[in-house]
């Protein structure tokens, strides 16, 4: 199962007609947030703004398809009256749209002479300062689609394409490659740029796919973490190893767990992790989670460090405690999400609530009520809450780490 993410950057409420998914319903996001979709592998739809009722810009979606890749594309076919932009999360180089169609579309409009714009007054809406709202279907005004390319060409889908004998346009066909593999997939709609926001270093939204589950053992021997599930129920445990590393940041790995681990009620588990690793572990693969942050093997000291982040979200309390007998520990024990106001916390995707990003991501901003109490109830002396610095490091000599979760 994947999921796509309609994440609404703009002030205003956004509705939008929902094909193949959500039941065929129409849906409507509130203002910087975002609504998930359930999506089957071999399943395609549409995801299309409204504006006033009328069709506009639409994220065509075909997930798992030919090769086992998502097809993605961003069509203004049947018109336009605000800017959308679709990808797969965390691969960026696959966005597709221009996230400042309306923007352009405008310029090129002021610059168009008097006898273009009269031919285009019955499918170029203006309000009343003369700034153009929205576009008819594109596919209906050939006049229209030549405007619209001297802009959008290579962006977006703007004409009828290949379809009944029709070569179609190039620039149109090529919006329809595949995407890397199948993954979540995220659309933005917004009255400005589009452009999804640039997450924090660890921000981060993996997706559900067959993870190695590893075999723990009750024996500590080695580079590695000696895990707890301090909870009343099962649970299994993700662990992420980052896409990349520099000084103080790290590119967090979106959709590629290196591996994962099962535990009992109450139970503990030796976990071993090559010397090379990077990342960290977190309750399932939704966030807002919990993350336990480590590397097994610094390069200036070889020495295991780590901390707990909830920059990304609480969904439980945890700590990171070293196993060389300095008795180095970290993070907090007592649930801080049951007291919780309401504005601090959100649902995941499977229904169990947890405690908003303080960091924000490409989900959503910050949340000002998470960051409020979480800085109340736990503080920044024992887990990242807002990034910066006063979270004690945790180091452990002997390349081992315990991490608890509760």
């Amino acid at each position: 199962m994947h999921y796509i993410n309609i994440h609404n950057k703009s002030g205003h409420d956004q509705e939008f007609e929902v094909h193949g998914w959500n039941g065929n319903k129409n849906l409507t996001v509130k203002p910087n947030a975002t609504t998930v979709l359930h999506a089957e592998d071999k399943s395609s739809g549409a995801i299309i703004a409204l504006h006033a009722g009328h069709e506009g810009e639409q994220a065509e979606i075909t997930k798992d398809g030919f090769g086992g890749n998502d097809f993605i594309d961003l069509s203004n076919i049947v018109g336009a009256g605000g800017n959308l932009t679709v990808q797969q999360v965390g691969e960026p180089g696959t966005r597709k749209g221009d996230p400042l169609f309306m923007q352009h579309l405008n310029e090129a409009w002021h610059k168009a002479d008097g006898k273009l714009k009269e031919s285009l007054k019955s499918c170029v809406h203006l309000d009343k300062s003369g700034k153009v709202v929205r576009i008819d279907a594109i596919k209906d005004h050939p006049d229209l689609d030549k405007l619209v390319r001297t802009f959008a060409d290579g962006k977006t889908y703007i004409g009828v394409g290949a379809w009944g004998g029709s070569p179609g346009d190039k620039s149109d066909n090529d919006q329809s490659s595949a995407g890397h593999g199948d993954k979540d997939i995220l659309v933005t709609y917004n009255d400005g740029d589009a452009t999804p926001d640039n997450p924090p270093h660890l921000a981060h939204h993996p997706v559900e796919k067959l993870v190695p589950q590893t075999h723990a053992s009750d024996a500590h021997s080695g580079p590695g973490i000696i895990l707890s599930n301090k909870s009343a129920k099962e649970e299994q445990y993700f662990f992420y190893d980052n896409y990349w590393n520099g000084n103080g940041t790290a590119g967090a790995n979106f959709d590629h767990p290196l591996k994962s681990v099962k535990l009992g009620a109450r139970a503990t588990a030796f976990v071993s992790l090559p010397e090379s690793f990077k990342g960290r572990v977190q309750r399932g693969t939704h966030l807002p989670a919990t993350w336990a942050e480590f590397q097994i093997s610094a390069s200036n000291d070889h020495a295991a460090h780590g901390d707990i982040s909830l920059e990304q979200g609480c969904d439980g309390a945890a700590t990171i405690s070293a196993t060389d007998g300095s008795k180095r520990s970290n993070g907090f024990t007592h649930d801080i999400l049951k007291d919780a106001p309401a504005a601090a916390k959100v649902k995941k995707p499977d229904g169990t609530e947890a405690l908003a990003t303080t960091m924000g991501n490409w989900m959503s901003g910050p949340n000002k009520a998470a960051i409020e109490y979480e800085r109340k109830v736990v503080g920044q002396d024992k887990a990242y809450i807002t990034g910066g610095t006063g979270v004690p490091d945790v180091a452990s000599r002997n390349k081992c780490l315990a991490v608890d979760f509760y």
